[in-house]
């Protein structure tokens, strides 16, 4: 890494399945969208080989909608793996969406690696979400390094960004944040732009020219050290301070040269255990040439610097019914487990399974067991189940290239695995066993649909159990209070891929309805209601009178029905008839059509005919008597107010809060964490929330996060309440 010419021309090549874990490295690219990490993907694949007979880069992914939606998007919405071959290490490289929206594909793509590659625009800075995902991964010890593109940009400074990176990413410790290569300026543009057409290798002292499409190597003329002096000096230091050699530091200062073998070494080993972050740069090559600015110093830096899967930590594992199992780390003979990190549907093979081997070996056309989360809350369903897997195969664009096997350690895509879920774990059928399944965001923007036509109607399930059964960033609701049908989604993006993929992978049209919210009604004060259901047309009658008293009662009482007849005015039999008629009106509601809670209702008197009374007329009677106690007082609209906690930088503290006053919330606290970030506590009727995932993402440039939780209902303003109730004489 930094000390090597040239990669040998026969170590380029096509990936093939991988013998042994030590030949293997998972990468996964993180950056904001628009960074350039799909055409850094594309540029190391063309450096290794990977092209097609045109000699075109094929687009990495496993899904048949990557083009249609992404072209659509004008972006990445969804994990994509394009494994390559250099210097005999087959490397999977995992291309994460970089939108806000698609942090579940992001999050299975941490999930699968074993180290990250933080794509930074020259042009564009550091954002606020990804110093986020840098501390996610720095929580974990997961080891990364910094790759910067776009150095063609105009106003592109290559230096300049070493130093944001270094401040942004750096922590308490800048130096561990560092260039290996500086850039190789060819000549002054009329505009007074000057290309970069090379490196400069910072420990190796070489030029690494690649003006004409192939990586040359050669040795710098006297008046180009002195450019590197400084840099290269900051460099040592700091490998030499991640050293494990405690003598290295006193050497150095007293005056010895290091010998540059010993330092890249001591690099190699700082960058896999993730205490050194170097920063390197690359650029996609020009038409026709074969190697992209770069790109050879980034698959040295991947096989050479970046962790084997035997140095990661076995995952926490356990038996189906809940006992711990202890898992020697990476270990192909041990016993099978594996996870699916991404599920998509393919309208050739059907359901297609992206899956990370982590111990065992995984090989075609065997059987398997399926064990799911059972994550109910968001439309999943529990299942443990045995399945036969179809073919193994690494992605090659849309084309699969059929492995003999997947060793501990690999990754690769199983055909027909049609229960297997995003998160599922496999296993031996004959030992069944369940990883801990990772954190995944809360959809916490809702989209209620509905089917657009009778033929969509009778597709819509099965479509949307798909959908959820894919993208576990995904929420699916069938809300018993509203009647809606609500897909719980990251954002607007999130939910525009949702709706093209109901429509053209699953062939179902919806439309797009107002999301409701569960309002609810109560009675303000003590009221009194007569029931009179009496009905004489020839033949049997209907007969049934009944006097009722209704209180309210304290938020989260329910409806209680309390019998104080005396004399038998109302007959024992019909008393619950009254009851039932009750409750069924209040289940519709009194004043605007929602359900009437928290209130207990006393019946004290009533009549009965000896042949005409009977158990409908006394359910009739009941709600009539509660209509009438309604109209003889004031109705409480209840509406259902979020506990919301909001992190969000300090600067944008007063903004946010700002806002959730103005959104009629209620401010119960702050409270200072780490990183220049604040909690805010706040409640907040959820009607006024609807889009806050949204709102909180622009108000904040990407950098807050929330989550809400149900609270209580409490009475809504009156104004709002009449404005509801306006809104629902209307409809009606």
């Amino acid at each position: 890494m930094g000390d090597k010419a040239n990669a040998h021309p026969g170590a380029a090549g096509r990936a093939t399945a991988a013998d042994h874990p030590a030949s293997v490295r998972n990468v996964v690219l993180v950056g904001h969208s628009g960074s350039g990490k799909t055409t850094l993907v594309e540029a190391l694949a063309l450096t290794a080989g990977a092209v097609n007979r045109a000699g075109r880069v094929e687009d990495g992914g496993t899904v048949s909608d990557y083009d249609e939606i992404e072209h659509r998007q004008q972006r990445s919405v969804q994990l994509s793996l394009v494994p390559v071959e250099w210097d005999g290490i087959k490397v999977n490289l995992l291309d994460t969406p970089g939108y806000a929206d698609f942090v579940g594909e992001l999050r299975a793509g941490l999930r699968a690696a074993d180290a990250a590659l933080f794509v930074v625009s020259a042009s564009d800075g550091v954002d606020g979400s990804t110093r986020m995902v840098w501390e996610e991964c720095a929580a974990v010890g997961m080891p990364r390094a910094i790759v910067v593109t776009h150095l063609e940009a105009a106003r592109a400074d290559y230096e300049e960004m070493t130093r944001i990176c270094a401040e942004a990413f750096g922590g308490d410790d800048p130096d561990a944040v560092l260039p290996l290569y500086l850039p190789l300026h060819g000549p002054q543009a009329p505009d007074g732009h000057a290309p970069v057409t090379g490196l400069i290798g910072l420990l190796s002292q070489q030029l690494f020219d690649y003006s004409s499409g192939e990586r040359k190597g050669s040795e710098p003329g006297e008046d180009q050290l002195p450019q590197i002096e400084e840099a290269r000096n900051r460099l040592i230091e700091g490998i030499i301070a991640e050293s494990e050699d405690e003598t290295l530091m006193d050497r150095y200062l007293g005056g010895e040269q290091i010998d540059v073998k010993t330092l890249i070494e001591d690099l190699e080993r700082a960058v896999a255990r993730g205490t050194f972050f170097p920063v390197l740069a690359a650029a996609p090559a020009a038409d026709g040439a074969r190697q992209g600015l770069g790109t050879v110093e980034v698959l040295e830096l991947i096989t050479r610097g970046f962790p084997t899967p035997l140095e990661r930590e076995a995952p926490r594992v356990t038996t189906v019914d809940g006992k711990p199992r202890e898992l020697k780390s990476c270990d192909p003979d041990g016993p099978l487990v594996a996870e699916v990190v991404k599920t998509a549907s393919d309208p050739y093979v059907g359901r297609v399974s992206m899956v990370r081997v982590f111990s065992g070996t995984l090989h075609p056309d065997e059987t398997v067991h399926v064990s799911g989360h059972g994550l109910a809350d968001r439309g999943h369903e529990d299942h443990d189940v045995d399945e036969r897997i179809g073919a193994l195969s690494a992605p090659f664009g849309k084309q699969q290239r059929t492995l003999t096997h997947a060793i501990a350690g690999d990754l690769a895509c199983v055909a027909k695995l049609s229960r297997a879920e995003t998160g599922d774990t496999l296993s031996a059928k004959d030992d069944p066993l369940l990883m801990e399944p990772w954190q995944m965001p809360d959809p916490l923007l809702p989209l209620a649909i509905q089917a657009h036509s009778k033929a969509d109607e009778d597709k819509l399930s099965q479509g949307l159990s798909r959908l959820v059964a894919e993208d576990p960033t995904m929420r699916l609701e069938q809300n018993q209070n509203t009647h809606q049908v609500v897909l719980w989604c990251l954002g607007e993006a999130h939910a525009d891929v949702a709706l093209e993929r109901l429509r053209s992978r699953y062939g179902v049209q919806v439309d797009v309805v107002p999301h409701k919210v569960s309002l609810r009604e109560t009675f303000a004060n003590k009221a009194a209601g007569r029931g009179r259901h009496v009905k004489q047309s020839g033949g049997h009658g209907q007969y049934a009178i009944c006097e009722i008293e209704v209180e309210p009662l304290p938020g989260g009482s329910g409806i209680e029905f309390v019998d104080k007849v005396v004399g038998g005015a109302v007959p024992r039999q019909f008393i619950p008839s009254v009851e039932k008629g009750v409750r069924a009106q209040a289940a519709k509601g009194v004043a605007a059509g929602h359900p009437l809670v928290d209130i207990r209702v006393t019946l004290l008197d009533g009549k009965a005919h000896s042949v005409d009374s009977s158990d409908a007329a006394f359910q009739t009677a009941g709600a009539l008597a509660l209509r009438e106690a309604a109209a003889d007082t004031k109705i409480h609209l209840l509406e259902p107010v979020a506990e919301v906690s909001v992190l969000v930088g300090d600067e944008y503290v007063g903004a946010v809060m700002s806002d959730l006053s103005g959104r009629r919330g209620r401010v119960l606290g702050t409270e200072q964490t780490s990183g220049g970030r604040t909690l805010i506590k706040a409640e907040v009727p959820e009607i006024e929330i609807g889009r806050y995932a949204v709102d909180l993402r622009s108000l904040s440039h990407g950098t807050a996060r929330f989550n809400r939780s149900y609270a209580r209902h409490e009475p809504m303003p009156p104004q709002v309440a009449e404005r509801i109730r306006e809104e629902a004489r209307d409809a009606s």
